[in-house]
Formats: C-alpha cells, sequence, structure tokens
C-alpha cells in the first residue's frame, strides 16, 4: 500500500526517470553521454520544483503556528479579566453567606469545578455587577471562537507537516535517481577517456604549436565590479558555496535561499521560495532588468540574481555551487523587482 501511494506521489519523477536508471534491455545499446546528461538536467529541474514546494510548506508552517501563537495571545487578556470577574463574583457569594443571605449562592460557586461550569452557574446570581457579567460573557464568547479556530489551525499544520515529510520522501527519491544516473556518467566518460586514450597511442606524434587563452573568470564576474549594488555584492561574495536544499547561508544556499538572503542584506525581506517571491515583487519585461532584479526560470521552480551584461548568480543544484550564468541559461519565466 505504501509503495502505489508514494509512486502516485511522485508525479515530477515521472516513468521517463525510472527508465533511465534501470538495465538497458540486450536490444537496445547503453545511453549516450549527452543522453545521461539531459536525463539528469531534468532530474535536477524536477527536484527544483520538489524543493521549492518544500520551502513553500515551511513557509506556510511558519505561518501557521505564528498565527496559533497569537492566538493564545489574544486570549489572554480576556482570560485574565474572567478571573479577575470570578473572583468578585466569588467575593460577593462569600459576602452573602456572612450576612445570611442567599446561601445557595455560596453552593453555586463552590461546585463549579472549572472556569466553563463557573460561566454556566453565574447566570443564577443576581448579586454580581453589571461589569462582572459582561467580562465573564466576552470571554465565554472568546473562547468557543478561540476553540474553534485553534482547531482549524491545529488540523491546517498537521496537514502541512504530512505534506512536508512527503515532499521531504520525493526529495530523496529523485536525488536517488541522479546518484544513480551520476554513476552511469562516470562510467561513460571513463569509457571515453579509455577509448580516446587508446586511439592516441595508434596516432603518430605530431609537433602543434599551442595558443594560450585568456581565462574568461574575470569578464564572467564582470558585474561583481566596485560599481555593484548591495544585492549583486552579496551575491557575488557567495560565488562557489554549495548548493544545499531548503537553506539560505551563510555557507550553504538553494535557489530561493540566495535571493532571499541577497535581498535582505539590502533591507528587503522575501520568503524562502520562488514562486512566493515572484507574488511580492513588482513585474518588469527583460528591457527594464538593471542589476539586482530577479530572473525566474522553469515554472516559478527556480530563480537567479540578474548581474547585468545579460548575467545572472545563481544556487543551480546539488551537484554544483553558486555560480555565475547566462541569462538564458533555462526556460525563462518572467523578471522581477523587490
Amino acid at each position: 500500500m505504501f509503495i502505489r501511494r508514494t509512486a502516485l506521489r511522485s508525479m515530477l519523477i515521472g516513468l521517463a526517470v525510472a527508465a533511465m536508471v534501470a538495465p538497458a534491455c540486450a536490444a537496445h545499446a547503453d545511453p549516450s553521454a549527452d543522453e545521461i546528461q539531459a536525463k539528469i538536467d531534468k532530474g535536477n529541474k524536477d527536484l527544483e520544483l520538489v524543493v521549492e514546494q518544500y520551502n513553500k510548506t515551511t513557509e506556510d508552517l511558519t505561518a501557521t503556528q505564528a498565527a496559533i501563537t497569537k492566538l493564545e495571545g489574544d486570549l489572554k487578556p480576556l482570560q485574565s479579566d474572567m478571573e479577575a470577574a470570578q473572583a468578585g463574583a466569588s467575593q460577593v457569594a462569600i459576602n452573602a453567606y456572612k450576612t445570611g443571605n442567599n446561601l445557595r449562592t455560596l453552593s453555586l460557586m463552590l461546585g463549579a469545578s472549572s472556569s466553563e461550569g463557573f460561566v454556566d452557574r453565574v447566570g443564577t446570581l443576581e448579586q454580581i455587577s453589571r461589569n462582572q457579567q459582561h467580562d465573564i460573557a466576552t470571554y465565554s464568547a472568546a473562547k468557543g471562537t478561540f476553540d474553534t479556530e485553534k482547531n482549524r489551525l491545529n488540523e491546517q499544520l498537521a496537514a502541512q507537516t504530512r505534506q512536508k515529510t512527503e515532499l521531504e520522501t520525493r526529495r530523496k527519491q529523485i536525488e536517488g535517481d541522479i546518484a544513480r544516473l551520476d554513476d552511469m556518467q562516470r562510467k561513460a566518460d571513463d569509457a571515453a577517456a579509455a577509448a580516446a586514450a587508446a586511439a592516441k597511442a595508434k596516432t603518430p606524434t605530431k609537433t602543434t604549436t599551442t595558443t594560450t587563452t585568456t581565462s574568461t573568470s574575470a569578464s564572467s564576474t564582470a558585474g561583481c565590479g566596485s560599481g555593484a549594488g548591495t544585492v549583486v555584492k552579496f551575491a557575488c561574495a557567495q560565488l562557489g558555496k554549495r548548493y544545499v536544499y531548503a537553506t539560505a547561508g551563510p555557507n550553504t544556499y538553494d535557489c530561493s535561499g540566495l535571493t532571499m538572503a541577497a535581498w535582505k542584506a539590502a533591507g528587503v525581506s522575501l520568503p524562502h521560495n520562488a514562486a512566493q517571491q515572484w507574488g511580492k515583487v513588482k513585474h518588469i519585461s527583460r528591457s527594464q532588468l538593471v542589476p539586482g532584479d530577479l530572473v525566474f526560470y522553469n515554472g516559478l521552480g527556480h530563480v537567479g540574481i540578474y548581474i547585468g551584461n545579460n548575467q545572472i548568480i545563481h544556487a543551480p543544484n546539488s551537484r554544483t555551487v553558486v555560480k555565475v550564468a547566462p541569462i538564458d541559461i533555462d526556460s525563462l519565466y518572467g523578471y522581477g523587482r523587490p
């Protein structure tokens, strides 16, 4: 039963991933290095969507927990008023007993084992002041509303927690598939290298003139120069740091964690989720892009920071690090400015 449910939930993995890790049939050739790489790239895109959904669920959980805390805080003043009113009403009953008036009042008061029982019985006490009656009635109504809302939030919290666990399972499945593909790619690369070495050994040695080419690393990080703004400077300082899902620094990042941290350095708060970031930013055209703007990809499954010269800095996936890349590295969704 668990296997069937897991398979149904793993929509993003699909039959293609299962096929690519299965042993090849004898009638078919092994996949080429390019085919393996294409499947790895697809797996990383699927993983990206799962990670961003995981981040959104984490944000939703935080919001629900904050709502429960606020609800409990809102009830505390009313609880204090209720306790004060209950103490005042009890004193009225004691005074009535001391003066010989309405002994039944005291037995009603002492017979209430809880604040709810007290509220049920308090309507019979004519000696209680209007203010005390008002405080008790207000608390009683608020308590009913509180209980209803807290039950709703607790159910929501439980559902979000289950979703987070399911997404974690899906993430592990996809990462396992990618790891198997990585192993296939290493074997393919080793085979190609061995074939190239064998071919080279059979080829007569020729004297060739080599031309030294300059590194392009300087031009690839041109946007990180002295004129860069706070957001871009922050992103540039993270180059080379590892990708780890659901993190936002200081030593590791996922894609939306990097954009969130970079804009936080500039005093702007963004959620840790690409789709939610898209919902908060001003949507702009490509021609309006300036360094620091956000570039969204893969159906809001990925986001990077524009640094100028048609380049972005982003945290691509778990197989690599924070790096500079061309803006058209993936299927574009849109552009935004926090």
